[in-house]
């Protein structure tokens, strides 16, 4: 072997285990960092505007990152320590429900269609068999369970909890001030002609952008809306089921609708007719068609992922990541749709209407 060779070779395993190393140390404060970019990818603009007022990236930097912490951290705690008591509190009831009986009353109620449906599946011997009561008791188990689990967790953990908070501030404050360097220092070292680069960061901005207002924002506003509805009704945990309803909004195809037209449906058959038709109306008429209105326009201008890519990117980075994971899925794979891209312009340098993610 040519001693030029073994000098390269050696050069890749030192700088493999040099990265492997940096890894490990960084994978620790993995979340804050991590939550820390995706606030400052939401509220930059913001940042731009106080910078420009301000001409100061320092003291920017601290009035975004304060105004953050005002706006949006500070009552996400609050609710966040809302929605673990109201979910606990619902499934408590639906327990106590199924131990007095009245579980099955209310599962039992006469729909008009229910008698059809159950002749129908008298056919089959294993559905017909099928006690909804005892699956949804458990269901409300198993689900009780894993927020207490996550509540002793976080309980047990505060001084972790809090050291990530201050990390994610103190990580936002310098993704504000130096991020355009940062930017600048991963297109230097990005292994592509200038030309691809730039095409490449491009179009990742525009997808990120793109996911962060037309799936972040949409879903955060259905999901408020929702709870804000549902506590107007008079139904019981609007924090739980708005929080359920937002989760639903950041899955295509799925969304709020799941959780506001059985609301609809139990309370119209459960004594209040004019509430359960007045739910579901303004359900469809205000909550659904938000998506419809505003992601247009939180999306013009921008790129698109498409619906069968974010949903898969969406259930992995649940899965891998976690609630983060909701955002962290899509991000990653907008940079692999804008690696395909650089290979696509590659392959047909002269095709300039490429349908990579559209």
């Amino acid at each position: 072997m040519k001693r030029e060779y073994f000098i390269t070779a050696q050069y890749f395993l030192i700088t493999a285990g040099i990265v492997y190393l940096f890894y490990r140390l960084m994978a620790p404060f993995f979340l804050p960092i991590a939550w820390a970019a995706v606030l400052v990818i939401i509220f930059f603009p913001g940042y731009r505007w106080l910078l420009t007022r301000l001409k100061s990236p320092a003291l920017a930097s601290v009035i975004a990152c304060l105004l953050i912490f005002v706006i949006i951290i500070g009552p996400s705690v609050y609710m966040l320590a809302a929605l673990l008591g109201e979910a606990a509190d619902a499934l408590a009831k639906v327990n106590q429900l199924y131990q007095s009986g009245e579980l099955k009353n209310i599962l039992t109620v006469k729909l008009p269609f229910w008698g059809a449906i159950r002749d129908k599946l008298a056919a089959f011997p294993q559905l017909a068999a099928m006690d909804f009561e005892t699956i949804l008791n458990n269901a409300a188990a198993v689900i009780s369970e894993a927020i207490g689990d996550q509540a002793t967790t976080v309980i047990a953990n505060v001084g972790l909890t809090i050291l990530h908070f201050v990390l994610m501030l103190f990580s936002m404050f310098f993704f504000f001030r130096d991020g355009d360097r940062i930017i600048a220092a991963l297109k230097r070292i990005t292994p592509l002609m200038p030309e691809q680069v730039a095409d490449m960061y491009s179009r990742l901005h525009l997808i990120i952008e793109g996911t962060m207002y037309g799936e972040v924002v949409v879903a955060v506003i259905q999901g408020t809306l929702g709870g804000i509805l549902f506590a107007l009704f008079g139904i019981s945990s609007p924090v739980f089921w708005g929080a359920m309803m937002a989760f639903l909004a950041f899955i295509p195809i799925l969304g709020p609708f799941l959780i506001y037209i059985p609301a609809g449906i139990f309370l119209f058959f459960g004594g209040s007719p004019v509430k359960g038709i007045a739910l579901i109306a303004i359900g469809v008429a205000v909550i659904s068609q938000i998506d419809n209105v505003l992601r247009p326009l939180l999306f013009k201008g921008r790129t698109r992922m498409h619906t069968l890519l974010l949903f898969f990117a969406i259930l992995g980075g649940l899965y891998l990541f976690g609630l983060i994971g909701i955002v962290m899925g899509p991000l990653i794979a907008a940079v692999f749709v804008s690696l395909l891209r650089v290979f696509e312009v590659r392959l047909h340098p002269d095709d300039t209407h490429g349908a990579t993610a559209e």
